[in-house]
């Protein structure tokens, strides 16, 4: 007969599972665990804790200032979307129903601008835009700042409403002379 081997007792560990539920939930919202999981999902030959450990150095590099992943990882991403866009052209071309041909250029369109938005977010790492301030305008209240422009000049101002009205004194405001009554529509000639 054999004999059963006898199993070691395991001493019950505690943990609070509040406390753990909260780490893994920090854990899992953070962008390079993100990152992992979905790279996972399209690589699942790829360890997850490896493939963490490699997006935490390559963030790393980059928060020193090292840009070169990122910039060929943008190149990269544009030679792509122009083969997509073109691969999605042709395809187009080929279509013979205006609603697969629409689907299709539309798709194709929309490949064409992240290519170009993803070129002008390489452009704009590799030569970034120079800024130049003339003025920093920082106050805890109300500032006044003229900037070279010469304050306006006040005139000496008499009571024009006065002299608008009249130039001779007691003289009327309506210097129009009166007309003299028509009498085309004697019907509608007034009363009196």
């Amino acid at each position: 007969m054999a004999a059963k081997k006898k199993v070691p007792e395991q001493k019950a560990v505690t943990v609070d599972k509040k406390i753990d539920d909260d780490l893994v939930a920090q854990a899992y919202i953070q962008p390079i665990t993100q990152a992992a999981f979905t790279i996972e999902k399209w690589q699942s030959e790829l360890d997850l804790s490896a493939l963490s450990t490699a997006l935490v150095k390559e963030v790393e590099k980059v928060a020193s200032g090292n840009m070169r992943r990122p910039e060929a990882m943008l190149l990269s991403q544009a030679h792509t979307l122009d083969q997509l866009f073109n691969s999605l052209a042709q395809k187009a071309f080929t279509q013979t129903h205006m609603p697969h041909y629409e689907s299709f250029l539309r798709l194709a369109f929309k490949a064409q601008g992240q290519c170009r938005a993803t070129i002008q977010t390489l452009s704009d790492i590799k030569n970034p835009s120079v800024v130049y301030a003339k003025q920093a305008n920082i106050a805890n209240g109300h500032q006044q700042i003229n900037n070279g422009v010469p304050a306006p000049r006040t005139e000496d101002k008499k009571n024009q409403h006065n002299e608008l009205l009249t130039e001779l004194p007691n003289e009327t405001l309506d210097s129009r002379r009166t007309g003299e009554t028509i009498s085309i529509d004697s019907e509608l000639a007034t009363m009196g």
